[in-house]
């Protein structure tokens, strides 16, 4: 009898460790497809399968699923969204092809094109930010100056809060305008900047597994004008009258952009006039909202989620209640990363459920304003928000790292 594989398209940091741990206890085997397997470095440390395949060419990645079930029986195909956040409408069409359960490719294509997903969830009567998409600088500093400065500017297509700032004068909007369509920024087809409102107030982050809400987390922010996370704090805390409202608003995106099949994770702001929608993403929340989910409520969002990609019932049942944080670790300058320690000193702080170090000793530090700024995490969870902090920052204080300067080329 053929042995049962999990396919993954392309990997993940975070997410794909947990992905092939999760499709190793339910006795699958996991093999990845990606373009240039060498850049997870997990995968060797996991000894999982990994074929080099274009996963920009769909046909080539249906001939590949086609060998490969010649040696086993392929329960289901999944994978991670990168920058262009493209690979989830691929693996749609993947499962489609070979009769598999998945994601409706239409679906998520609309959602992958933030201008497109605005216009969407404005047409179905969603609270979001006033926008408009321009191409040049004139249509920028136009739809910009129509809409009321401070605004956010963002490429239409991409994730991570990549090329995302806040401009709140005429001379940064000019700045990220010059910078965007300047040639720093990677465009994978025409560049389409959105222009929108900067909707202010608290942000949170609501998981989604089918149409059930898991969660609702706070979310923070470094220093202005970038949106690098700083904190992640589930559950959020919340008045049930705001609780509803937000996850009502967080469902309805799903039925105004035809979703439902497996997770959503939808960003929103607290503004003055309630809950207003930033984006919508269809999958899973990245490393480590999974493991702070499983740590507030007992629910293993990777593992239903395997569950049902091959086809089994899930069970989303919470069988706790705890608050469960995240801290990135950020450095302030750019050089070469020297040393970093004391992670196995915090790791021990009562409290404490995980310490990891993205990068080692030698590694160039070079900020970009985005979520390849962290070098790390640190996750705490306790019956209350307040232990779990204590916690947390009594681990913070442990961990240390030396970044030496690069060399002043001026001098």
């Amino acid at each position: 009898m053929a042995r049962k594989a999990l396919i993954l398209v392309e990997g993940h940091r975070g997410n794909g460790p947990l992905h092939i741990q999760a499709a190793q206890r339910l006795g699958l085997r996991s093999i990845t497809l990606a373009a240039d397997p060498a850049q997870y470095g997990y995968l060797a440390a996991e000894r999982s399968e990994a074929i080099r395949v274009d996963t920009d060419n769909l046909d080539a990645l249906i001939r590949e699923c086609s060998r490969l079930r010649a040696t086993y029986d392929i329960a289901g195909i999944t994978g991670f969204a990168g920058d262009d956040e493209s690979v989830p409408a691929t693996v749609g069409k993947l499962c489609r092809h070979f009769d598999l359960p998945g994601p409706n490719p239409a679906s998520i294509e609309r959602c992958c094109d933030k201008f497109v997903q605005r216009r969407a969830l404005a047409e179905a009567g969603v609270p979001v930010p006033a926008y408009r998409v321009a191409a040049n600088a004139t249509e920028v500093e136009s739809f910009a100056t129509e809409i009321g400065l401070p605004v956010i500017l963002k490429p239409a297509l991409g994730s991570g809060s990549i090329g995302v700032r806040l401009c709140r004068n005429l001379h940064e909007l000019a700045e990220h305008t010059a910078y965007l369509l300047g040639g720093k920024h990677l465009w994978r087809s025409s560049p389409r900047i959105l222009v929108e409102e900067f909707a202010q107030g608290p942000h949170y982050s609501i998981d989604i597994m089918g149409d059930e809400v898991i969660g609702i987390a706070a979310l923070d922010f470094g220093p202005p004008p970038h949106f690098v996370y700083r904190e992640l704090t589930y559950p959020a805390v919340l008045t049930e009258d705001k609780h509803n409202r937000i996850a009502d608003v967080s469902l309805s995106c799903l039925r105004a952009l035809s979703l439902g099949w497996g997770p959503t994770n939808v960003e929103l702001r607290w503004t003055r006039r309630g809950p207003v929608v930033i984006e919508v993403n269809p999958r899973l929340p990245g490393s480590p909202a999974p493991e702070l989910v499983q740590l507030a409520y007992g629910v293993d969002l990777v593992t239903e989620h395997i569950k049902l990609v091959i086809g089994a019932e899930w069970n989303l049942h919470k069988s706790h209640s705890q608050t469960a944080v995240a801290r990135f670790l950020v450095p302030d300058r750019d050089g070469t990363l020297d040393w970093i320690g004391g992670n196995s000193r915090a790791a021990a702080v009562p409290g404490v459920a995980e310490v990891n170090f993205y990068v080692a000793p030698k590694t160039p530090i070079v900020r970009t304003s985005d979520y390849r700024d962290f070098i790390g995490h640190v996750t705490a969870a306790s019956p209350n928000l307040a232990q779990t902090k204590a916690a947390l920052q009594r681990a913070v204080d442990l961990i240390d790292w030396t970044i030496i300067p690069l060399p002043n080329l001026g001098e």
